[in-house]
């Protein structure tokens, strides 16, 4: 469902009560379109957590970049909020051409995932990313189970690949160095990542399923 309020008090005070509360964590602006998102399920939070945690464990140690679970991107330095998206896990290397102002980054990151939720728009992002010089987007689809990587190339970002139960396809980043796999792992979908350099591998999300109580 789609809410347009057409209302600039019925808006700000909407906008102010997600802010009071903490629920605009996830919201985004979209060419100023305000868009509210939920806080995601916990099983979402559980591979974004994972995913950084691995990337981080070899970029950010070894002093190669930033790994963040999201931060503010945008095309801009000055009014940066009336256009941005917050990928889930962000890299940042130290080369980038992107330029940190301290409350978001103008410019994409070198390499980023998003992870789709339910009824979520991750797919109308491609556009902005590519705007934004995001040199490589990993996206993960969980209904069903598939793992995407894109590449930018002359100015769009050109998928490259996918991975799914099917063809269990091993995607290689050119921006970082680690590939990706969508494998079954305690009878649960399961992200591998796998170092390029050492073959060290993780998996996303690192445990299997708990039981649902009732």
């Amino acid at each position: 469902m789609t809410l347009i309020v057409l209302d600039a008090f019925t808006e700000e005070a909407m906008i102010a009560d997600r802010r009071a509360k903490g629920l605009d964590r996830f919201d985004e602006v979209w060419d100023g379109v305000y868009v509210m998102s939920p806080l995601p399920e916990y099983y979402h939070q559980e591979i974004v957590g994972d995913l950084q945690t691995c990337l981080a464990l070899v970029l950010r140690l070894q002093g190669l970049g930033r790994v963040v679970p999201g931060c503010n991107v945008s095309d801009r330095k000055d009014d940066w909020t009336k256009n941005y998206r917050c990928p889930d896990v962000v890299v940042y290397l130290n080369g980038t051409t992107a330029k940190f102002h301290g409350t978001h980054w103008e410019g994409g990151p070198d390499f980023a995932i998003e992870v789709v939720s339910s009824n979520d728009r991750t797919w109308d992002k491609l556009e902005f990313y590519a705007k934004v010089q995001t040199r490589e987007l990993l996206i993960i689809d969980r209904d069903p189970w598939e793992l995407t990587l894109l590449r930018l190339v002359a100015g769009k970002l050109v998928e490259v690949g996918r991975s799914n139960s099917s063809n269990g396809q091993e995607l290689t980043s050119r921006a970082i160095p680690f590939s990706f796999r969508l494998v079954s792992r305690n009878q649960w979908p399961t992200i591998e990542i796998k170092h390029s350099g050492d073959g060290q591998t993780w998996y996303a999300p690192a445990q299997g399923p708990m039981n649902i109580a009732k």
